[in-house]
């Protein structure tokens, strides 16, 4: 008989009370990992990213569809003692509360992590916030392209002579959310040893900075504040995006080895027996001289003819893709995209989980309608009968 394989988080239940990305981004990975997501919204309006669109598929937005699948999804009023106390009972029977409360509004609400500490000293308790449950900014509002500005994110993205510029996905959200992700699995397997739960207070402004590597620690090193590179590399030299004869290329050339391949390949040996290139920090200090060099010698040939030189001379490099042009590749579409069937039983393609974990299964779901699975929650899960059920939609607790 052969044995059902099942997610690495099977067993664990998350109640995912969190709005638009980065809570719901992290409730979707440990939902991809196996884990049970309830995702908890209010009655009538829910996530507000519900209605982010066009484009939608059915009733849903492309926005809600890129972070709420394999979710059930049910509707409380937390504003409402009998829904208060409904919420209690599922973070009672509940291993993970992922949060982005106002703090004042979770105090006032006896839903502030210690207050709940208190009474379900077992429970781990993902606060996420824009600055950070200590700080005096601690209620006001974190958006994501605030804290790109915040952080030093823009200051260092964009044309060298240009304005700022913001990422263009909500980066420090997708942050937030992988780095909630780490900290939720980590407090899940302290617990075994500990026997207590956990809060963790994550600030999207921390998760940026922190996710700035080695850009943010330079000026923390040289106290030089990093200069705008464009598509260049602030350390590293050639690594950047040229314009070829039809289009555009990313030369990554990440050490000295891979540079005299690319000199070989563009049969241009006076470059690479050039005291002023011969390494990288050389390099980096004679970029002035190299880039336009390189500006002319990419510009000479196509992309595919680069392409073709690069792949054998074994030097990185990318050509740069589109949407159409990523999905249009076989094999990555395989690995990239996943057909679910939306609450109205109709096929909508969402971006795939990139977990591939051997000795386990995954597979996905649809994002739920509002409120789809009330009923079968509050009836299979905390024991109400159909009765109980109606008396709490009449009352608009769900």
């Amino acid at each position: 008989m052969a044995i059902e394989r099942q997610g690495p988080l099977a067993g664990v239940r998350v109640l995912d009370a969190s709005r638009v990305l980065a809570g719901p981004f992290c409730g979707q990975i440990l939902g991809d990992l196996g884990a049970e997501v309830l995702k908890v919204e209010r009655p009538g309006s829910g996530d507000e990213t519900r209605g982010w669109g066009p484009p939608f598929a059915g009733t849903l937005s492309a926005y809600f569809l890129s972070c709420n699948r394999n979710k059930r999804g049910l509707t409380l009023d937390l504003a409402h003692p009998e829904g208060q106390r409904l919420f209690d009972e599922l973070a009672r029977r509940s291993d993970v509360l992922l949060e982005n409360f106002r703090a004042d509004s979770a105090e006032r609400l006896g839903l502030s992590p210690p207050q709940l500490l208190s009474k379900h000293p077992h429970l781990i308790i993902c606060s996420i916030s824009g600055f950070g449950r200590t700080s005096s900014l601690r209620d006001a509002p974190g958006y994501d392209f605030a804290i790109q500005a915040l952080s030093g994110l823009m200051s260092i993205t964009g044309p060298v002579e240009g304005p700022p510029c913001k990422v263009g996905v909500a980066v420090t959200d997708v942050l937030t959310g992988l780095y909630a992700a780490v900290a939720v699995l980590a407090c899940l397997h302290a617990r075994h040893q500990s026997g207590h739960g956990y809060a963790i207070d994550l600030a999207l402004l921390d998760c940026a900075v922190a996710a700035q590597v080695n850009v943010a620690q330079a000026y923390l090193t040289s106290g030089a504040l990093p200069p705008r590179q464009g598509n260049a590399h602030l350390q590293i030299v050639p690594y950047q995006l040229f314009a070829t004869a039809d289009s555009w290329l990313v030369l990554a050339v990440g050490n000295d080895g891979q540079w005299q391949r690319f000199c070989h390949a563009a049969q241009r040996l006076d470059l690479a027996a050039d005291e002023r290139f011969r390494t990288n920090p050389l390099r980096v200090r004679h970029r002035s001289v190299l880039v336009p060099l390189l500006e002319t010698l990419l510009r000479s040939r196509t992309t595919a003819a680069w392409e073709e030189l690069l792949r054998h001379a074994e030097v990185p490099h990318a050509p740069v893709w589109t949407y159409a042009e990523l999905f249009a590749q076989p094999e990555m579409a395989q690995r990239l995209r996943v057909t679910v069937h939306d609450p109205a039983g109709q096929p909508v393609d969402l971006i795939a989980s990139p977990f591939h974990i051997s000795g386990t299964t995954t597979s996905a779901t649809a994002p739920p309608a509002l409120g789809q699975h009330t009923d079968q929650v509050l009836t299979q899960l905390l024991g109400l009968d159909e009765e109980q059920v109606r008396k709490l939609r009449q009352q608009g607790v769900v």
